[in-house]
């Protein structure tokens, strides 16, 4: 039953959720498109893994104090996920959609290719230039909203 008590991970929890459902209204004011299933999806703004690990690290330090060992181990464990948000996983997104590109282009792709050997090199590369994932704004935003939702949940425990 004391899992139930356990501030640290409620408080990981609710901003999980605050940040999930807080993106449809953000996207609707944004570009006036309602997308109900952002609540359900990886990305955008902001970051639910950084809010959750916020709220972690936050709770943590409220509960066991900033000098704990257990608040250092929370806070590089937020500084990874944080880190790999924005870093690893929006590279591998950026790979997603050149991929899917080129599954739906495959047709196109063949009959361009016939004269490969003729283009210059830098007609045959291509910038990876789509963002899938997160920006360091959307993390950022993230870990705002995790730390505000752990301190605001707070007095409730």
């Amino acid at each position: 039953m004391e899992l139930f008590t356990n501030f640290p991970i409620w408080a990981a929890l609710s901003a999980i959720i605050f940040a999930q459902v807080i993106k449809v209204p953000i996207k609707l004011i944004a570009t006036r498109e309602f997308e109900p299933n952002l609540a359900f999806s990886t990305g955008g703004m902001p970051s639910s893994h950084s809010a959750a690990v916020t709220a972690l690290t936050t709770g943590v330090g409220i509960v066991e104090g900033v000098s704990s060992s257990m608040f250092g181990i929370a806070a590089i464990f937020s500084v990874i996920t944080m880190y790999d948000a924005s870093g690893v996983r929006r590279h591998a997104g950026r790979h997603a959609v050149a991929l899917n590109r080129l599954i739906e282009d495959f047709q196109i792709f063949i009959e361009t290719a016939k004269d490969w050997k003729g283009k210059e090199d830098y007609q045959k590369r291509k910038e990876l230039k789509e963002l899938l994932g997160h920006e360091p704004s959307e993390v950022f935003f993230g870990a705002i909203t995790g730390i505000i939702v752990a301190f605001m949940l707070y007095p409730l425990f």
